[in-house]
């Protein structure tokens, strides 16, 4: 069975969608020596997310062997094309093979994101490792235990209905006597295909799933051991630079070589717009990077200060908003209204670990070692840049120092590439800090419109809501409403954006639950009342009322200065509902978070404390976009590109935080790494508004802290 590929992808991934930002002619000899003589054709599909994938990617992915192996030893190794990035899916998808296969975590070996090794992914984004890669493990992993029991039958000559496989073994209840499991399969490949129907282990029998055992890998980690892209070293390898433009909408007009050719040891390569260096170490790269002098051609771009403008004046308005009811008819019966437009800034992924990547090239073939959550995507990237086949390319993905969607491109394993080609030698590239925010991809700033209405019971009458470049992820309407109009727009943007975690779930959920906060201020009712009254998802409702029921909403007493704030909301299948406490000063504008209380379900919960970690971790990321960042730029150029100058939270920012994990055994597990950011923002600026008596309608909320109204 292959992955289910049920999953859209969502508009607002920009990046997936690029024209190649790199394009290299090959020389016809190099051609031949990478693909030999003859008719050389590169077939290309398109899979059912709209990503690149070869042809016949699936053909084995319906044998045990193409997921597992069992070696003589008892070592079982499992391959993914899912990647790590800090999430430690390492871990639960290794419980998830224990679970079946009855073997201790221990045993298991992940071999993950690797194109020679592992079956084709699409990638690892939108929380869709749990959903859908953890039960295609457990059905391979339950599939080998079949054929385990049917060979552990032969070998004792028993019926399989006396035996029992546990802690790696085959034992013989009847007899006591046992085999372990790699003497069974003498480490061959079990080539039997994984039936339709396989039964995987019920969750009220679940032994592995759903506890906390020690994380994968844990000590190494912590200890330094663990290697990422940019600790890699290869035998006589050498460190690449590249020219980057000064500014967005630059061109190369000419480049001048020579001092850069002249320190010893220092390869240059100017192809086309692309120029870099390699050197035998940084201190000397960086020398011959600055050596380079080079002439640009500039096109002007819009600003910070006209950016929302700018995206009114090219958004698209093609194509049928979702729509029910009337509008018109909903808003002239409401008793209550509240236009408002929201926004939402750029904003930078700030991994802990720049894109990086180490490039090798032997006999035609090219290896690449990559931090990146798409290792098939940068295969593609690295076939078409170079004219090669897929075949001839392999890339591997040794974990890398964080993502948040904006590792999905191969930037720096082309550049790596491009160089080792001409050094010929090994060639490692790390982004310094400033390449990171300067020319990664951004979260897509964005602009919300919304009318709304509601009679004063609190029913909900009207819901008009368009989004401006930022994206769809989110858009639709979580509350009950029978006249409404939702649609995205897609917009010209200045500067390059893609993926961020949760997409646009965040600005679109900050938007809706800020109008509908707005919408109890206008009928004087209470905001958690006025949620329950027009919300009929149960599971909504459940979070919503557990993080109430902690937070003590109905029991907060007010005070001068102080204020508290809800929302809600659902994404990729899971549900959040958050609240927050702030204390502002009048006097001086200082904002401080006091508390905040998040209640979170994802279905049948695989690790707690994976999970609480992927919640916590979320929400702290959130505080940042909601509070403080923004890229600033002017003309194309990245004016705070540095850690100095771009504000993320630091531990003095961070408040109590209490999590409320709901687990439904009934339901299937859900993805967690993206949903609970998107409850933080509007929650805060909820909050922010019952403190101070100002509502803020665009993100970030507080750069410069927060000002009093001034009847407040």
């Amino acid at each position: 069975m292959t992955e289910p590929t049920h999953f859209p992808i969502e508009p607002e991934r920009y990046e997936l969608f690029e024209q190649p930002t790199r394009s290299f002619a090959l020389s016809r000899r190099t051609f031949l020596e990478a693909v030999g003589a003859g008719v050389a054709v590169l077939v290309v599909t398109r899979d059912a997310h709209g990503l690149d994938g070869p042809a016949g990617a699936d053909r084995a992915q319906d044998g045990i062997g193409a997921w597992l192996h069992i070696a003589e030893d008892g070592v079982v190794s499992v391959f993914t094309g899912k990647v790590e990035v800090g999430q430690d899916i390492r871990t639960s998808l290794t419980q998830a093979v224990a679970e079946e296969l009855r073997v201790p975590p221990a045993a298991i070996r992940m071999v993950m994101g690797d194109t020679d090794r592992t079956p084709f992914d699409a990638g690892t984004f939108g929380s869709r490792t749990t959903p859908q890669m953890a039960p295609q493990l457990r059905r391979a992993a339950a599939a080998a235990r079949t054929v385990l029991l049917q060979l552990a039958a032969e070998r004792l000559g028993t019926g399989a209905g006396t035996l029992a496989l546990a802690d790696a073994r085959v034992r013989d209840e009847r007899t006591g006597r046992s085999v372990p499991i790699g003497e069974l399969t003498r480490g061959e490949r079990l080539v039997q295909t994984i039936p339709d129907g396989v039964a995987t282990t019920p969750p009220a029998a679940w032994t592995m799933i759903g506890t906390s055992p020690p994380k994968v890998a844990g000590r190494d980690i912590v200890t330094g051991r663990h290697r990422y892209t940019s600790d890699l070293r290869e035998p006589d390898m050498l460190i690449g630079k590249v020219l980057r433009p000064p500014a967005y909408g630059a061109r190369l007009r000419s480049l001048d070589t020579s001092t850069a050719r002249a320190i010893p040891g220092v390869v240059v390569v100017h192809d086309g717009g692309f120029a870099g260096v390699t050197a035998p170490d940084e201190m000397t790269a960086v020398r011959a990077l600055a050596a380079l002098r080079a002439e640009w051609d500039h096109t002007p771009q819009p600003s910070q200060h006209e950016i929302f403008e700018h995206f009114r004046r090219t958004a698209s308005r093609r194509g049928e908003p979702a729509e029910t009811g009337s509008v018109a008819r909903g808003l002239a019966a409401a008793d209550a209204r509240v236009e408002a437009t929201y926004t939402a800034a750029y904003i930078a992924h700030v991994p802990l670990e720049p894109r990086a990547a180490l490039a090798r090239w032997d006999d035609g073939k090219l290896t690449v070692w990559t931090g990146t959550q798409r290792p098939f995507g940068v295969r593609s990237e690295l076939s078409r840049a170079f004219s090669i086949p897929e075949s001839r390319v392999r890339v591997i993905m040794p974990d890398t120092g964080s993502a948040y969607g904006g590792k999905h491109t191969g930037d720096a394993a082309v550049e790596a590439a491009r160089l080792a080609r001409a050094a010929g030698r090994p060639v490692r590239l790390v982004w310094t800090r400033e390449e990171e925010f300067d020319w990664a991809y951004f979260r897509p700033a964005g602009v919300v419109d919304v009318k709304s209405g509601a009679r004063r019971d609190g029913t909900l009458t009207a819901w008009e809501f368009h989004n401006l470049n930022a994206g769809a992820a989110g858009l639709r309407m979580t509350y009950e409403v029978a006249n409404q109009r939702v649609a995205f727009h897609p917009a010209d943007s200045p500067l390059r954006h893609g993926s961020y975690r949760a997409l646009a779930a965040t600005l679109n959920t900050f938007a809706r639950e800020t109008n509908i906060d707005e919408l109890a201020v206008a009928l004087g009712m209470d905001p958690l009342a006025l949620r329950l009254h027009n919300l009929r998802e149960p599971r909504l409702r459940a979070v919503l009322e557990a993080a109430a029921e902690r937070f003590g909403w109905t029991t907060w007493t007010p005070a001068p200065g102080r204020g508290i704030g809800i929302a809600c909301g659902t994404e990729k299948g899971s549900h959040i509902a958050t609240c927050a406490e702030v204390s502002a000063e009048r006097a001086t504008g200082q904002l401080r978070v006091e508390r905040l209380v998040v209640a979170y379900e994802c279905g049948a919960i695989v690790n707690p404390d994976g999970l609480h970690n992927q919640v916590e971790g979320a929400v702290i990321m959130g505080l940042g976009g909601a509070l403080w960042e923004a890229i600033e730029f002017a003309d194309g150029r990245i004016l705070n590109g540095r850690l100095s100058d771009y504000r993320v939270p630091r531990l003095s920012d961070v408040p109590p935080i209490d999590i409320v994990l709901l687990d439904r055994k009934d339901l299937p597990s859900a993805g967690a790494g993206e949903t609970p950011i998107i409850g933080v923002a509007p929650a805060l600026g909820n909050a922010i508004f019952r403190a101070t008596g100002r509502r803020l309608r665009g993100l970030p909320l507080a750069p410069g802290g927060v000002r009093f109204a001034e009847n407040g």
